[in-house]
């Protein structure tokens, strides 16, 4: 097997949007509704990639103002083309967020975190533009625990290469954990931190509609599998439909569990 590097960039809205894009849609929600803002609250969405989370606040929380920042110019195509005139798009790094000092009431981020190559400066910028007192809140794969849909892939692969067990997203990505968040947070000089796990469900109607989106050769795990040979994917592929649990009618089921964490800056007071 092939357990060279693989690339963690992703470069078009499409193959994202099946691989991932989909189910950051259901977890939104759910992320939205535990950090229960009123309405009307400036937000600004750090590597909104295509839209998902930005959307959901478009939606839900009838924002005055809503931003959203991407260092992926497809995924900013992607992203306007979803969000229309809903949201202000712009193209920057979470290392150099493009807004002046306490620009917004709400900072959040979707999916991003253990994509930053330097996790303490993106806090800081986060906190420069946030007001006094604001919310600053994230989101990522449990990667290492119950984001089954990915872990299955990476249990089949290892079964198959043991070397390929350091490709894994859980071990390679240590933020993507509740100490690890929280002590990002602290280090940041943010205040009332909570995390908590949220859980919903991706559902497949056979194994094939459940790998088809491995083939897309964005993110990890695609790249991975498609940097190998036809016959070397075909062992996975197998490798992997032994992970995956299939009911007697072949449907899929699998929890997909995101590590949510939100706080606030120092007031003035």
């Amino acid at each position: 097997m092939n357990s060279a590097s693989v690339p963690d960039t992703w470069a078009r809205g499409s193959p994202y949007e099946q691989y991932i894009g989909r189910w950051s849609r259901k977890i939104a929600p759910l992320f939205l509704d535990w950090l229960s803002q009123p309405q009307r609250k400036s937000w600004l969405d750090v590597g909104c990639g295509t839209g998902a989370l930005s959307a959901a606040i478009a939606d839900r929380c009838s924002p005055s103002r809503l931003v959203g920042v991407e260092p992926s110019e497809a995924f900013l195509k992607s992203a306007s083309e979803s969000l229309g005139e809903k949201a202000a798009l712009q193209l920057g790094d979470a290392a150099a967020i493009p807004l002046p000092n306490t620009a917004v009431d709400c900072v959040v981020s979707g999916l991003v975190l253990n994509f930053v190559p330097d996790v303490a400066a993106a806090l800081v910028e986060m906190r420069r533009v946030t007001k006094p007192g604001g919310l600053i809140a994230a989101y990522v794969w449990d990667y290492e625990g119950k984001m089954d849909l990915i872990r299955h892939f990476w249990d089949g692969a290892v079964s198959l290469d043991a070397d390929a067990r350091r490709l894994h997203e859980g071990a390679r990505f240590t933020i993507c954990k509740p100490t690890a968040l929280t002590r990002a947070f602290k280090s940041a000089g943010l205040e009332q931190i909570e995390v908590r796990a949220l859980d919903a469900v991706a559902e497949f109607g056979s194994f094939e509609e459940y790998w088809l989106p491995f083939l897309g050769g964005q993110g990890p795990a695609p790249a991975y599998a498609m940097s190998l040979d036809e016959e070397l994917r075909s062992r996975l592929k197998a490798a992997v439909r032994a992970q995956v649990p299939e009911a007697p009618d072949g449907r899929i089921s699998l929890c997909i569990r995101a590590w949510a964490i939100r706080a606030l800056t120092p007031s003035d007071a």
